[in-house]
């Protein structure tokens, strides 16, 4: 059954299960949104040979025009979170794929680096709202049962899009050209708007939306710990994410000496393992949940085991031959997709409908500087070794810190009680802002 509407700050009471929740095609639409969101930004990578070629690029101005996306992105998780707590979450997310989808299509007109660079930024401050206001939608809407399936199937949405990118995006480079491919992508992605401003709602908007009075503060929830150990953890997650983002089309066609057609599909199916493998996760979890095993359980379950496979997958690409890395490859596309989901639910599990926007606005914030960092970060590490061992085991070192963020940072995956928490400090006489870490 799809996910129902759970009442904010409080556990559900029999007539809230039967209450019709968050339908199929909100969930649908959701998953396909988060595909659009990873075929855009990814776009840059899968062209990064040619773009290179013609512009006369280094692979240190690459970087920075792969990680430019992200300069606007992380920063604007912060005032997204926000928004979505305190907007309908479903418009704002209407209004960011818009921006998104025109950046898209300019992309295809860029004249030169700069022009490449601004878009690029641009296209980063649409995406900033996809999760905070998915995350806010589904932790306001689903069942902790329920939200591993439309977690994996969100997961699943975005680890396609780079698939999808890659092999139709690289193999139609090739037969029209990378700007028409840019120009067609962000008009499609445009299409997605019509089906979503029409999607029926579960419920009257004021009880998709927790009211600002209810919700804990900004300076409430960092002060945490569960908080910063997600954060952590998603930057260890995300590090590896978009190194492959980022480099996997170069890495694949000038080090392992594939041509782009092959790159393509190669490239693809990496990235459809780690979409099956988030699907399988979800499932897999939610089935766990209903059988009686506790939230903690499962979650870090899924997490550990994860991070652990990434660390080793990683290493392996940097120090295995050709046929062994390519393996080490699939495995970590099959490692992301384990965790992207889990973290994902934790997320929604910890935060709760009433800090959902909020929470996940300040985790994307910290989590992406990965996005900033992995890509500058292994183009400065090729040009200056010509080969992208360093890059891999670097990753592998942040999968094995993750495992520490998930491991022992956030003790325990389970609903925050906010409203406790303030009545325990309103008894001690202390401020709303002050204890929270002890609590």
């Amino acid at each position: 059954m799809l996910p129902s509407i759970q009442a904010p700050q409080s556990a559900p009471t029999a007539a809230a299960l039967t209450e019709k929740g968050v339908s199929g095609r909100v969930v649908a639409l959701l998953a396909i949104a988060s595909f659009i969101s990873y075929v855009d930004r990814g776009n840059l990578s899968t062209a990064g040979p040619l773009i290179r070629d013609q512009f006369v690029l280094s692979n240190a101005q690459l970087g920075v025009l792969l990680s430019a996306f992200f300069w606007t992105y992380s920063p604007a998780q912060l005032p997204a979170g926000w928004l979505s707590e305190r907007l309908d979450a479903r418009r704002v997310l209407a209004v960011g794929l818009a921006i998104w989808g025109t950046a898209t299509a300019l992309t295809g007109l860029a004249s030169g680096f700069l022009m490449l660079l601004l878009l690029r930024m641009t296209l980063g401050l649409g995406e900033s709202v996809m999760y905070p206001a998915s995350f806010k939608i589904l932790a306001t809407e689903t069942l902790e049962g329920e939200r591993g399936r439309a977690n994996g199937l969100m997961a699943a949405g975005l680890l396609c899009g780079p698939a999808f990118g890659t092999l139709a995006g690289g193999l139609l480079m090739v037969w029209v050209g990378w700007r028409t491919v840019f120009v067609a992508f962000g008009c499609v992605s445009l299409l997605w708007l019509w089906p979503w401003l029409t999607a029926p709602r579960a419920a009257p908007p004021q009880r998709l939306r927790t009211h600002a009075a209810d919700a804990p503060s900004v300076v409430t929830i960092i002060r945490r710990r569960e908080l910063w150990g997600s954060c952590l953890g998603q930057f260890c997650q995300s590090y590896t994410l978009y190194l492959i983002l980022s480099w996997l089309p170069v890495y694949l066609v000038k080090e392992r000496g594939l041509s782009v057609p092959a790159m393509a599909q190669l490239g693809a199916g990496v990235y459809a393992l780690s979409a099956v493998a988030s699907v399988i996760t979800g499932w897999v979890s939610d089935r766990c949940l209903t059988a009686g095993a506790g939230s903690n359980r499962v979650r870090k379950t899924a997490l550990l085991a994860g991070f652990a496979g990434l660390a080793v997958c990683t290493g392996a690409c940097a120090l295995a031959g050709p046929l062994g890395s390519l393996l080490a490859m699939a495995g970590c596309g099959a490692c992301l997709g384990i965790i992207t989901p889990s973290f994902w639910a934790a997320t929604q599990t910890l935060a709760g409908p009433g800090a959902a926007g909020r929470w996940m606005g300040i985790q994307n914030f910290f989590g992406n500087f990965a996005g900033i960092t992995a890509p500058i970060v292994t183009g400065v590490v090729v040009d200056r070794t010509g080969t992208f061992s360093a890059g891999f085991l670097t990753a592998a070192g942040w999968a094995v810190i993750g495992i520490v963020a998930y491991g022992l940072i956030v003790r325990t995956i389970e609903p925050i009680d906010w409203q406790a928490s303030s009545r325990r400090r309103a008894a001690s006489g202390r401020s709303p802002t002050e204890g929270d870490v002890a609590d």
